[in-house]
């Protein structure tokens, strides 16, 4: 049984980020766009350093290969203890169950060490194996959002699934 290793992402990172993402492009589409050159790493990377998100890189532990890439998102503490959580996996570790371990111990984290209470998962409706992992780890749909999230030029819809820290999962 394979095992999964979670980290913040540092800088030594990019390199298999980038290659990853590379690989895994047309896995992605039409779901997300992620980076693929050093510039769009620097970007992305940024926005963990000071503000209010965390990147999570997921490897096989026995290859030490990217499984996936989990974000923490606008993660908001006081009365709230909310953030909102993306993800998306590398195509040569579909269906390998192995997201489903990345995120898992990514849930654990953000109600674990982070102190936080609710977690919530925009998923376009079309995109069948990430609303079947949120559902995998407890996630409960609760709405629907029209054009919500623009992504590649496009307002695209997207569910709203959730999970709280105190919620059976």
């Amino acid at each position: 049984m394979s095992l999964v290793q979670l980290s913040r992402v540092i800088r030594a990172d990019a390199a298999d980020l980038i290659a990853a993402n590379s690989a895994s492009q047309d896995h992605h589409l039409p779901w997300v766009t992620s980076f693929t050159d050093q510039a769009g790493f620097d970007n992305w990377f940024a926005r963990g350093l000071t503000g209010p998100n965390v990147s999570l890189v997921a490897r096989e532990a026995a290859s030490n290969r990217v499984v996936g890439v989990i974000n923490i998102n606008e993660i908001v503490t006081g009365a709230f203890q909310s953030a909102y959580l993306g993800y998306y996996g590398m195509v040569d570790f579909a269906r390998t169950g192995l997201m489903t371990k990345a995120l898992r111990a990514s849930v654990g984290y953000a109600f674990g060490e982070l102190g936080l209470h609710r977690l919530e998962a925009n998923i376009q409706p079309g995109n069948t194996a990430s609303i079947a992992l949120a559902r995998r780890l407890g996630f409960k749909q609760e709405g629907f959002s029209p054009r919500y999230l623009r992504i590649n030029g496009e307002w695209r819809d997207h569910e709203r699934w959730a999970l709280l820290a105190d919620m059976p999962g």
